[in-house]
């Protein structure tokens, strides 16, 4: 793999991928040639980065963490970074690892936390529970910071002054699971722009994963599969499993490539597994009399990672000592020391991450409890196997809907034919083994044939590096790999009805964009008698399906509670234009259209051209929105709350 790090010819520009993961982020890049002939391969850009106090060395990934040091650690040079001699905070290898001896202020999983369904993500409460002389943080700004880092970089390694060399200046794309919804992709968009990143482009994780491996393939990867395969895309990071499955299409004659199916937004990964390691380790301490506090325990779960890494990359190692230092001889006279086998981490890691399960299984949901601390909405079930026994299963139902061979149809799940792995927890052998051993017992016994395992490249960087070739494929070089909009969404519509004592109206949902509506397209839903609320608060419902493939624009849905999922419910005062009166029910239709970046855009036009615009604002902690009314001015693609646009002239424009 090349390193573009010392590039100086001024005359290219560059397809830039960024992977902004929950543990890791990864830049990979390769020169757009001016020839269309002649074509380069993703390279990594080795991102400099404080790996000790007062030392920077450049490495592949860049740690997603944030730390912020004490004044006793902010001597002169300390923090100093080659583009940033007054730089006041860590972010990366020295940010991790000073962080988990010194937890509270530390920053970690701000890309968990900018998916959050109920938290106001830009509201400073990071480090959780920090103590008052440590400062907060949002996740937005957390992520924008890793974004800002990746820019100064690359701009005083690659850049060096020429601005036509600059990161803000490339074809960017910027990767995000595909079970990201349209809140959490408007987030990341939002953190880019913080970053100064403009212009970009989002893509989808396992999309970017597979166009790695077709890239790195070349033309082989038409030997490499066929017409009627459905492949699997595991991928498994430090903080998040993702599934998702994608089908070998005919195409004008030639092979194509699209997904069908996306997977729930799993919090479940490689720190899970880590944490899994500590807590046993440390009964192993207990049992010899030894009491460690919580921020004993996190350094042990550092300790267990490295641990863990060390002997899954080196099958010739029986066990790996670990040492945790003392925080006072009132808790432990001195620093303790507990060794990971490679006998435990078997047990703990295949055995209860990855246990054998029936294709039937479901993951666990056991009874919550009444009060419990703000955190992240982790996955119940450690189980990954069980949530892929699910997601198989889950959408079988909805395979006569799909683009697939005939022989797909009755099965009782869905039966992959290739497996790709992504993510760095399955660049353990043995996890990748348990997978396939177990997703080739579930077919066979279905009366399939066994799947098989695709060649892969560099689990961490792959989705890097797959964005970078995205990146080229937008510009007409390449194959692109059909996806379109991941879920189906919906609005709710009331139904008009006499009232009843004590129950509301009945509610039906309206389809406004069907699951693979491209990017970048609008669709005008048919005439329904349909009547918007202005001059008053109103509530607007919005759901999402990722089993409902056949609806089209314009389907309603009356009964949904097993197939649609609500989104935040929102709250918006439309603005009232001239000859309504306030709470008046004003007669539309609507237009929807998926924006460039995945989001979901509404207008209801009203019968005189007046179009009310809405896009749903992402601060958790506001009920309402705001609303104002533009003479004839189309909102700039940013955040915005409720419009109304009062000009005939632009009725017809695309909202």
């Amino acid at each position: 793999m090349s390193s573009l790090n010392d590039k100086t010819d001024a005359a290219r520009a560059f397809s830039v991928g960024i992977d902004l993961g929950t543990t890791h982020t990864a830049l990979a890049c390769l020169e757009l040639a001016r020839d269309q002939d002649v074509r380069s391969t993703p390279g990594t850009f080795a991102i400099p980065q404080l790996v000790q106090s007062g030392e920077v060395a450049a490495r592949a990934l860049l740690p997603s963490f944030l730390y912020f040091p004490h004044a006793s650690e902010k001597t002169p040079g300390a923090l100093a970074l080659p583009w940033d001699a007054d730089n006041s905070l860590a972010i990366g290898a020295w940010a991790r690892d000073r962080g988990a001896l010194t937890p509270a202020r530390l920053v970690s999983s701000a890309k968990s936390w900018l998916s959050h369904p109920t938290l106001d993500r830009r509201s400073d409460f990071l480090p959780l529970g920090a103590p008052d002389d440590v400062p907060r943080i949002s996740p937005l700004t957390a992520s924008a910071r890793y974004l800002e880092h990746l820019k100064a970089a690359w701009n005083h390694e690659v850049a060096r002054g020429d601005p036509s060399r600059a990161l803000e200046n490339q074809v960017l794309t910027l990767t995000v699971p595909a079970s990201f919804d349209a809140v959490a992709r408007a987030l990341t968009v939002e953190a880019a722009r913080m970053a100064g990143l403009n212009d970009i482009a989002l893509l989808e994780e396992p999309q970017a994963a597979l166009y790695a491996w077709v890239e790195a393939l070349g033309d082989r990867w038409r030997k490499e599969v066929s017409v009627g395969d459905l492949i699997l895309v595991c991928d498994v990071g430090g903080g998040t499993t993702d599934f998702s499955l994608i089908a070998v299409v005919e195409q004008e004659g030639d092979l194509a490539l699209s997904r069908v199916a996306v997977g729930d937004h799993i919090l479940l990964g490689g720190d899970n597994m880590d944490l899994a390691l500590a807590i046993r380790l440390q009964q192993d301490l207990v049992r010899r009399g030894k009491k460690l506090d919580r921020w004993q325990l996190i350094a042990l779960t550092h300790g267990a990672r490295v641990a863990k890494e060390r002997l899954f990359a080196d099958r010739g190692l029986d066990r790996v000592p670990i040492t945790v230092p003392s925080r006072g001889s009132s808790l432990i006279g001195g620093a303790l020391s507990v060794d990971l086998t490679r006998e435990a981490l078997n047990q703990t890691l295949v055995e209860g991450f990855f246990p054998e399960v029936a294709i039937d299984a479901v993951p666990n949901a056991p009874r919550r409890m009444g009060l419990t601390t703000i955190g992240l909405p982790y996955a119940a079930d450690a189980a990954i196997t069980r949530h892929l026994a699910a997601f198989l299963t889950r959408h079988a139902r909805a395979a006569d809907k799909l683009d697939l061979p005939a022989r797909a149809k009755g099965q009782s799940f869905l039966h992959p034919t290739a497996v790709l792995f992504n993510g760095g927890v399955m660049k353990a052998g043995e996890l990748k083994n348990r997978v396939m051993a177990l997703l080739d017992t579930w077919v066979r016994a279905d009366g399939g044939q066994s799947p098989r395992e695709l060649p892969e490249g560099e689990l961490d960087l792959a989705v890097a590096q797959g964005a970078a070739v995205f990146g080229r494929v937008r510009q007409g070089q390449g194959i692109r790999i059909r996806g379109g909009t991941a879920r189906a969404y919906y609005v709710g519509i009331e139904t008009a009805m006499p009232a009843v004592p004590g129950m509301p109206p009945p509610c039906k949902a309206l389809c406004l964009a069907p699951m693979g509506m491209e990017e970048g397209t609008s669709a005008e839903l048919p005439e329904d008698n349909l009547g918007v609320v202005v001059g008053e608060p109103a509530q607007f419902r919005l759901f999402g399906s990722t089993v409902r493939r056949n609806d089209k624009v314009g389907t309603v849905v009356e009964d949904f509670e097993d197939e649609l999922d609500e989104l935040p419910p929102v709250e918006a005062t439309l603005p009232v234009a001239d000859g309504m009166g306030q709470g008046d029910v004003v007669p539309v239709h609507l237009r929807a259209h998926v924006t460039e970046i995945g989001t979901l855009e509404l207008a209801c036009v009203g019968m005189k051209g007046q179009s009310w615009q809405l896009e749903f604002d992402l601060r958790a902690n506001e009920q309402a929105l705001d609303a104002e009314i533009l003479d004839g001015e189309v909102c700039d693609g940013d955040i915005l709350d409720a419009e109304i646009i009062d000009d005939e002239a632009d009725a017809g424009e695309e909202a």
